[in-house]
């Protein structure tokens, strides 16, 4: 499923234009892209949990000359799903 297919769903759901339905999709994923770049936990009851986390520093390889290199420590986004969604 890509973005178009969500605003097409949500534009059948609500019997709204689909213009009024891109811009509703558009502002829920601005608002969850600010509250995760904040550090900001995100909790959709039912559906699953956005967190923003550490990662470690590590050791990566290239699989074509086997080299290693350096992975940088940053921070990862992770999603936890909710029991609803698991029990699907």
């Amino acid at each position: 499923m890509i973005k178009a297919d969500i605003v097409n769903r949500v534009a059948e759901a609500s019997e709204v234009p689909r213009v009024k339905a891109a811009k509703a999709v558009d502002a829920i994923i601005a608002a969850m892209k600010d509250a995760l770049c904040s550090g900001k936990r995100i909790e959709l009851r039912g559906f699953g949990v956005f967190q923003v986390r550490d990662r470690k520093k590590g050791v990566g390889r290239n699989p074509k000359t086997g080299v290693e290199v350096a992975i940088a420590p940053g921070k990862t986004v992770r999603f936890k799903p909710g029991k609803e969604l698991k029990d699907i």
